[in-house]
């Protein structure tokens, strides 16, 4: 076992050993590295202050991602690189400054100053992953989606973003990359990392054995991938886990593989990169995990985390339900399979074992004849929770149904499949007569219940309102909604 962590802070290495498990990388980087520029603002992963970026070996170039320092565990960045605002431009206000940040000034794009670093590390970030700047309306919305300006500058930010200029021209990072992959490959290793602390442990193993293992030993260990929900725990329940086990450094957790007849999601496959895999063959998948959260969320996140977490409202869930897909788990070296959907057995309760742990999900491809229809409800279009989410899978011979999945969150204590919805419009035709019946069953589907986010009236009929929304497209296939603008984005993709 290896006893500290190692990471680049810029280009310095850092060693680190008997941190408490729980400590953030916001908190270390603002009380230990003094590094203030990397702000605290909601602690809880919306607002984007304390955005960061992190760069990961892969596929022999580095991987730059925009992620949340105030919900990522510091213990995580083992083997990758952490760069902060401080590191863009290192001569500081008497240095030339990076081409984001002279795109700020230049449009004006900075207004109080507090959010500024976040954006400007988010603007970064797009700007190294695509070996260029997007023009103006090529996803600047979706890459800022996860800061928020106080000062309403949003017009001016979105300037500064469209206007860099193509490629990384003056951008330092990319004349030393080839170093620091160099650098970040020597740091690999096959140990299971263990941080010990008198208030925990901190246990990452490397592979799936040791994982396994490491398990068997601690089977009431927290485990966490992306940490975008076990973040909120620790900053705002104030939770102190006794072990947090971490899956990020097993690579075979973080596979997607297309086969003939199915597409295989490691657990800890994070959203973006399951997002363009996934909306090739159901479109709107794009739409769907692109108001999961921001990109900084989507960046950490995991598919398997959102169904290991159970929450009645997690949008994956149902949609990998209606999709008919398969869980895969494991215990030591015992393995076993179960449907998505007979995952959850009631609030907070999962069919996962002591010492189990998920380690991927099939998803069937999609036959002729089939459609796909996933929609979310809630208050704000990014960044909410839903009130409903409604998923379906749907085959039809000469416009007659002939079989259908229906799978509902935020309707249930668990996300649920539902049946009675199923058998109202199997062996019909999608009119105003089957959506009726379907609307009915609804009440012997559900019987959901009053909350902050939508009360059981207004729940009953929206999920019935997206049945009728649902018999309308799959009818008129010319329509388009919202919603729908990742099934052109996936098809140009594709």
């Amino acid at each position: 076992m290896r006893r500290q962590i190692r990471f680049l802070l810029g280009d310095q290495l850092i060693e680190v050993s008997g941190v408490p498990p729980t400590t953030t990388v916001l908190d270390w980087l603002r009380l230990e590295a003094r590094r203030t520029g990397t702000k605290e603002g909601c602690n809880e992963g919306d607002c984007g202050a304390c955005t960061v970026v992190v760069a990961r070996p892969e596929a022999g170039r580095l991987r730059y991602r925009a992620v949340n320092a105030c919900i990522g565990l510091l213990a995580t960045l083992d083997g990758c690189q952490l760069i902060t605002v401080e590191d863009l431009a290192p001569g500081g206000c008497g240095g030339p400054l990076h081409p984001v940040q002279q795109a700020m000034v230049d449009c004006h794009g900075s207004q109080c100053g507090f959010c500024t670093p976040g954006f400007v590390m988010s603007m970064f970030a797009v700007l190294k992953q695509r070996r260029g700047a997007p023009g103006a309306a090529d996803g600047v919305d979706d890459a800022l989606a996860g800061n928020l300006c106080r000062c309403t500058g949003y017009a001016p930010i979105v300037r500064a973003l469209a206007s860099l200029p193509p490629g990384a021209a003056g951008d330092r990072f990319e004349a030393g990359e080839h170093d620091i992959l160099a650098r970040l490959e020597a740091l690999r290793d096959d140990d299971t990392v263990a941080i010990e602390h008198g208030s925990g442990a901190f246990l990452a193993p490397a592979t799936s054995d040791a994982l396994a293992d490491v398990l068997l030993a601690h089977p009431d260990a927290t485990i966490v991938a992306g940490a975008t929900d076990v973040g909120l725990w620790i900053t705002k329940a104030m939770r102190r886990p006794d072990a947090i086990v971490y899956v990020g450094r097993v690579p075979e957790l973080a596979t997607i593989v297309e086969t003939a007849d199915a597409v295989d999601i490691g657990a800890a496959a994070t959203y973006a990169d399951a997002l363009p895999v996934l909306a090739r063959y159901w479109p709107d998948i794009d739409g769907l995990f692109r108001r999961l959260g921001s990109v900084q969320i989507r960046n950490a996140g995991t598919v398997g985390g959102n169904v290991a977490n159970g929450s009645p409202v997690g949008d994956a869930s149902p949609a990998l339900i209606a999709l008919g897909a398969t869980l895969h788990l494991r215990r030591g070296d015992e393995r076993r399979a179960m449907a998505v959907e007979s995952f959850f057995l009631g609030y907070g309760r999962r069919d996962l074992r002591s010492g189990e742990f998920i380690t991927g999900i099939t998803i069937p491809r999609p036959v002729a004849g089939e459609d796909f229809r996933a929609f979310k409800v809630s208050k704000r279009f990014d960044q909410d929770i839903s009130a409903v989410m409604a998923a379906f899978r749907v085959r039809r011979t000469d416009g007659v149904v002939v079989d259908v999945r229906a799978a509902f969150g935020g309707m249930a204590a668990t996300p649920q499949r539902a049946r009675a919805v199923e058998r109202a419009l199997t062996g019909r035709p999608l009119d105003a007569a089957a959506v009726a019946a379907a609307r009915s069953a609804l009440e012997r589907d559900f019987s959901p219940i009053d909350d902050m986010r939508a009360s059981a009236w207004y729940r009953m009929r929206v999920a019935g309102n997206l049945i009728e929304r649902l018999a309308i497209e799959l009818r008129h296939p010319e329509l388009r909604t919202r919603l729908e603008r990742g099934r052109e984005r996936a098809h140009v993709e594709a």
